[in-house]
Parts: structure tokens; sequence; C-alpha cells
């Protein structure tokens, strides 16, 4: 999550270079080439069943294509600071959807956590200080489709929820590589007929050398290595609390922020990170009996 929003924070000239389907097909082009040796099934993995294919697809599907679509423009028709609290919502529906269809146990700490991970993302949402421009926006009366922005970034929000939930049935199955290797290539198929229509139109030989350098750092990190990350974890933590480490996203975006692009750090940030350090920190922690379990005996 910390490298997510690096790589969120860092996107900002892409995705003024490059139009959104274009840029995204793009990125999945990059991840394929550095995984294909990620799709080869290894001698102890089962084949692939329809149902385990159909899941590959859905998460494919949910957490890169439709995820990527219902945020972009559902920011479009709102705001960012809009967004990001609607994004808080991700930690709860990870809880709740790893609750309906994993049968997860929730335990109370872990709710409590939940709860800490959305203030914390909230706080630090609202914390952003606000350029002349975008202050000017929020000021200005409800666009006729702010209504559809927000039910499209809730849609958003779900679709990540539902990331982490199939992720976490899927590492019961496959390994992380290659489970990161095929939903990659399902995100390239779907990509591809609108990147293909916008590649032919636009004028490559206009991105500037160290823009192309950013390109390489975003698919890789974008499709290879966050992605593999997040399900070498899933396989030994529950989706539940999982959910919560969600936090390090805007975290770490406001650190590179701050670092790299000249943004201030201001004195709710600072509440904001200590609120989502407590949220890790409750769902990270040992239990009391995970503690008496691995003590000694005497």
């Amino acid at each position: 999550m910390s490298l997510v929003g690096a790589y969120v924070a860092l996107s900002k000239p892409l995705a003024a270079a490059f139009p959104v389907f274009l840029l995204a097909w793009l990125r999945f082009g990059i991840g394929g080439v550095a995984m294909l040796g990620w799709l080869r099934r290894p001698p102890d993995e089962p084949p692939l069943t329809r149902q385990t294919q159909a899941l590959l697809f859905l998460h494919a599907l949910l957490g890169n294509f439709l995820f990527t679509v219902f945020m972009i423009y559902g920011v479009s028709l709102t705001s960012a600071a809009s967004a990001g609290v609607v994004m808080a919502s991700i930690p709860a529906c990870v809880a709740v959807m790893s609750w309906l269809f994993l049968r997860e146990r929730i335990a109370p700490r872990t709710w409590a956590a939940v709860a800490c991970a959305v203030a914390g993302i909230a706080l630090f949402t609202l914390a952003q200080p606000a350029s002349p421009a975008a202050a000017a926006a929020e000021a200005a009366p409800p666009a006729p489709g702010m209504w559809l922005g927000y039910l499209l970034l809730v849609a958003a929000s779900v679709c990540e929820g539902a990331y982490s939930v199939i992720g976490k049935k899927l590492t019961g199955t496959l390994g992380p590589r290659r489970i990161t290797a095929l939903i990659n290539l399902w995100g390239l198929a779907l990509a591809t007929p609108a990147g293909l229509w916008l590649a032919w139109r636009f004028d490559f030989a206009a991105i500037a050398p160290g823009t192309w350098l950013l390109l390489l750092f975003y698919g890789l990190a974008a499709c290879t290595w966050s992605v593999w990350l997040w399900m070498t974890g899933l396989k030994s933590v529950p989706a539940a609390q999982a959910g919560v480490f969600t936090v390090f996203l805007p975290v770490s975006a406001a650190v590179v922020g701050i670092a790299f692009l000249g943004e201030r750090f201001t004195a709710l940030q600072a509440v904001a990170f200590g609120v989502a350090l407590a949220s890790v920190l409750l769902a990270s922690f040992p239990s009391r009996a995970a503690l008496r379990v691995g003590r000694p005996r005497r």
C-alpha cells in the first residue's frame, strides 16, 4: 500500500501526458512483458478450474479495470477531496465482504482498527491543502451530475473491497506470482481495444525521456511489485485485517507529495498519521491467545 501511494502521487505527470485508457494499456503492457515467466504453472499448482478462471477474470475486471474507470469519472463529477472521503470506506468494505463471502470471524479489535483506518483516511483527505482553483470549485454550487459521481466513487470502493476478498480466495489455490501475472493479462485484454484506438492517434514523439522512465516505474510498481506483495501478504493475513493496511496509501502519497512535489505538511495530517498508525497497531498486534500459544512452556 505504501508503494501504491507512492506511484499514485508520482503518476500526476503521466495522467497529464497520456489519455487515461492509453496509460492503462501501456501500464498493463509493461507489466505483461515483465511477468512473462510468471505465467507458467508451477509443478505444485493444480490446473485452473472454471471457478478459478472466473475468479481471476472478476479480480481483474473489478480491481483493475472498473475501479480505475469508476474512480476517474467519479472524481471528474465531484472532487478529489470528495473521492478521498468516500474511499475511506474501503477498509469497512473489505471487512464486511470478507465476513459475508469468506466467513471470516471479525474480532472486535479488528472492527476498531477498521474504524480508525476510515477516520485516518478521511482526515488525510480533509487535511490536504487546497489550491485556489480547487477551493473555488468546492465553493461552487453542486453540479447536476454530482450524485452520480458519488455513486461511482462508492462503486469504486466496493470494487476495491472485492479485489481484496477475491484475492484472498485465489491465494488458497494459486501462488502470488501467478495470480499477479494472470490478472494483469486480463487487464491488458480489457484495456487493449481502447488503448489501440488511442495509440493510433497519439503523438508518442512528443513524450519527454523522463516521462518514459516514470511510465516504466509506474507499470512495474502498479502491475507487478505492489500486486505481488499484496497477494503474498493475503496468503497469511485475513482479508479484513489486510483492508486496514490501505491507510498506508494516503500516508505514502502525502509523504511523496511533501518530499518531492513541494506540498505542505499540516497539523491535521500529523493527527491523521497518528490515527492511521493506531489502526495498523490494532490490526497487527498479536492477540492474547496468540501470545499464549507462542509462549514456551516451563
